[in-house]
């Protein structure tokens, strides 16, 4: 009897071992955690490529193998009505970091496309006019990976010199002010830069 007892403890105890290990792994990035490294397939246009410091020879990439001292991730879903009018924000965003000198070559953004193939992020970058690297995630890996539930989702990151990453940010929801939204995560980095 006794044995049996033991047993069905050792099983409710590892039971929970095993749901506390799959729900830690799928919670979003903690703000102040390190980013996980989890493979990023490498982006088919040769300027997105460059855009983020990619060799043309890799498969796959981490986060980490960006040339930039902070990394914005937008998790968006071509699908979601949300990201779709958060788009044109976004696009000033990127185009406010590329008009600054000081930023330029310090802070890129790339999207993840939750559910979706190639063919679905190419329609949603032609459609909305999207400037910076899409990647898609057509089979749900990476965001089984990330664990983000909703969409769009920024996930803010400094990259450290010693090839570990930071986040810094890590937020469901899109934001009001692209303006706003640069100079938090700017201030939130510590990058030190002119406007």
């Amino acid at each position: 009897m006794l044995v049996k007892i033991s047993k069905l403890c050792l099983s409710v105890v590892l039971f929970l071992c095993l749901v506390f290990v799959a729900y830690a792994r799928s919670a979003p990035p903690r703000e102040g955690a390190e980013m996980p490294q989890f493979k990023l397939p490498v982006p088919e246009s040769k300027i997105d490529r460059k855009y983020l410091g990619i060799a043309d020879k890799k498969a796959d990439f981490t986060v980490s193998d960006i040339k930039a001292d902070v990394v914005i991730a937008e998790i968006f879903s071509m699908y979601c009505p949300h990201c779709q009018r958060s788009a044109p924000d976004v696009n000033k965003l990127y185009e406010d970091i590329q008009k600054n000198p000081a930023l330029k070559d310090r802070v890129k953004i790339f999207g993840i496309g939750i559910g979706n193939s190639q063919y679905e992020i190419d329609f949603f970058k032609k459609k909305y006019n999207i400037p910076f690297p899409l990647i898609p995630d057509g089979e749900f890996k990476l965001y089984k990976e990330i664990g983000v539930k909703r969409t769009p989702y920024f996930i803010a990151v400094m990259l450290m010199k010693d090839g570990k990453s930071k986040v810094f940010y890590s937020k469901p929801g899109g934001f009001d002010s692209h303006k706003k939204f640069l100079e938090m995560i700017i201030r939130l980095s510590g990058l030190k830069c002119s406007k």
